[in-house]
């Protein structure tokens, strides 16, 4: 659990970093590009090659300090995705008696989350890997769940949250028996 909060809450940073500095991108630019009062009376540009110029070092000077945060970003985005692929999994498929085992512990219904935070009513129809097998999810029982179709195509290859995890789990207690564990969500440790 606090592992999947770590993971979860990093890349939620790491987008809202990457907008960020897009916004930042976007208001140097427009600022660079704003004509300039000329207060002192000075010799003014005559040919449009100056003009051009004068605008050019302008922008190239307001887009270093956050071209540097972009590099800094995009390094960091290709660290984490290296790391995803190297957790893989190498079976991404669940065996058939995992299939079973996880159809019957949902008691064939759909186990994900729909509004209100209630769980899905349709019959399950796929096996979805709770943690994302993209993102180093397991190919194990308790990182299986069973989902519908329109779910699992909803879900996608998202890590969910980590109020969607406790959710899952304390439904999960309503109809598990004792014996069976409640916990969703493993990932492959890095080789």
């Amino acid at each position: 659990m606090l592992e999947l909060k770590r993971i979860y809450w990093s890349r939620q940073v790491l987008r809202l970093a990457y907008a960020a500095v897009i916004l930042w991108l976007g208001a140097s630019v427009v600022l660079a590009l704003m004509p300039k009062t000329n207060r002192a009376a000075g010799p003014v540009a005559s040919s449009a090659a100056e003009v051009l110029r004068g605008m050019f070092d302008d922008v190239l000077a307001a887009l270093m300090a956050p071209g540097l945060f972009v590099i800094v970003l995009t390094i960091t985005a290709a660290i984490i995705g290296a790391r995803d692929v190297r957790r893989r999994d190498p079976v991404r498929r669940f065996t058939r008696q995992q299939r079973r085992d996880g159809m019957a512990r949902a008691d064939g219904q759909c186990e994900m989350e729909v509004g209100f935070r209630r769980r899905c009513s349709r019959p399950a129809e796929h096996g979805d890997h709770f943690y994302p097998w993209s993102k180093g999810g397991s190919t194990s029982l308790q990182n299986f769940v069973a989902a519908c179709a329109r779910c699992n195509r909803a879900k996608s290859a998202r890590i969910p949250s980590p109020g969607q995890q406790e959710r899952m789990e304390r439904r999960r207690r309503e109809y598990v028996t004792q014996e069976r564990s409640v916990s969703v969500g493993e990932r492959q440790p890095l080789p």
